[in-house]
């Protein structure tokens, strides 16, 4: 009769926790996915059995009277692991945990849903609250999600009898294994819907529309996301709502561009108006107001006017409205316009002037002939 005190490495006098703890040491050290040798697997057989023993209070008193807890198995070593021996106690053991899943909820979370909102600068700029219609999954009102028909329940399965799982033994090189799946008549749920809904057919759940108000934060942009919790769709079986997901689409403005949170926006001026310095209205989201152009002013110049486009989203403060010059060269003169202007050149030394030379951009040509031979 093998010493399993000896097998497990513990004393005679051990506590049922210091048994446990030995063998779960050894069992993860010899553990056939650990170590595939058949020494490994002879072992791991070995000290499962001794385990075996010493943890039941009946056998290890029985073995430390000298009898033998497995009858005639015990001394030829036939009986082995898992004679007697759960495979769902010895995962336990190892890991702590328990198998038993039970039946699963018919209840499930609910589809994220994506809803696009089209908003014009102004809405996106300063925020704006809507009333958007969602066509989508609710809870069905005639059975409240519960999938049966009026006046009845879900029965519990016959074949599983309410567990949700089937289990199945079966004989390995371990020993006799137990496993586990779901319950193919009832889908392991544990019950079965003999007289489903009319209205959801079983499902929990009807499509319908629906009306919600959003309130739009300001200084969202094209392509900004907003997620509203729990508006999604609602779960088969009356589940939890999953998460409706607004993608904004803002639409283009007739004077302003938008980049981050500046506006931007091209006025154009005479060139007498460029020389000589003018005052002019300008439309800002904000509502008209009067925008100074400095005498000199160049074709290609840039005033700000500061805190007047989008707003910051989710800080303080605002970006700014950069005004870009474009001076107009008249190009038709009458015989009057002309000589003034042949006047001032002669005033200004003109009339011939010498030009200002300065590097040009590159060319296409020039570019794709540097390309392949980069």
């Amino acid at each position: 009769m093998r010493d399993y005190y000896a097998t497990l490495g513990v004393s005679r006098n051990a506590t049922p926790d210091e048994v446990k703890k030995a063998y779960r040491r050894l069992a993860r050290e010899l553990h056939p996915d650990v170590n595939p040798d058949e020494e490994s697997q002879e072992k791991f057989k070995e000290v499962t059995q001794a385990y075996e023993v010493l943890s039941d209070p009946k056998k290890r008193e029985m073995y430390d009277l000298g009898a033998d807890p497995f009858g005639s198995a015990m001394g030829g070593g036939g009986g082995g692991f898992g004679a007697g021996f759960p495979f769902s106690d010895i995962m336990d053991t190892l890991f702590g945990t328990a198998s038993a899943r039970g039946p699963r909820s018919r209840a499930r979370r609910g589809r994220n849903a994506t809803l696009r909102v089209e908003l014009d600068l102004s809405e996106t700029a300063f925020g704006t609250t809507r009333e958007l219609t969602i066509d989508t999954a609710t809870v069905c009102g005639a059975c409240t999600g519960s999938g049966s028909a009026a006046g009845s329940h879900p029965d519990t399965c016959e074949m599983c009898h309410g567990r949700g799982e089937i289990q199945q033994v079966q004989r390995s090189f371990l020993g006799q294994v137990m496993t586990s799946r779901p319950c193919p008549q009832c889908g392991g749920y544990g019950s079965v819907i003999r007289n489903p809904c009319p209205e959801c057919a079983g499902d929990g759940r009807v499509r319908s529309q629906r009306t919600i108000k959003v309130k739009i934060p300001a200084g969202v942009e094209h392509g900004t996301h907003i997620q509203l919790a729990g508006e999604g769709e609602v779960g088969p079986g009356g589940g939890p709502a999953g998460d409706l997901f607004l993608e904004i689409v803002e639409t283009p403005h007739a004077i302003f561009e938008r980049e981050g949170d500046d506006l931007h926006c091209t006025v154009q001026i005479p060139m007498s108006a460029a020389a000589l310095g003018t005052s002019i209205t300008i439309e800002t989201l904000d509502g008209a107001e009067e925008v100074d152009i400095r005498p000199g002013t160049q074709a290609g110049q840039v005033i700000p006017l500061y805190g007047r486009g989008a707003h910051h989203l989710n800080a303080s403060g605002r970006g700014d409205l950069m005004i870009h010059v474009n001076v107009e060269t008249p190009t038709r003169l009458d015989p009057a316009q002309e000589e003034l202007l042949r006047e001032l050149a002669r005033l200004r030394g003109e009339e011939r002037p010498p030009g200002k030379f300065a590097p040009g951009q590159q060319g296409f040509f020039s570019r794709l002939k540097d390309a392949f031979h980069s």
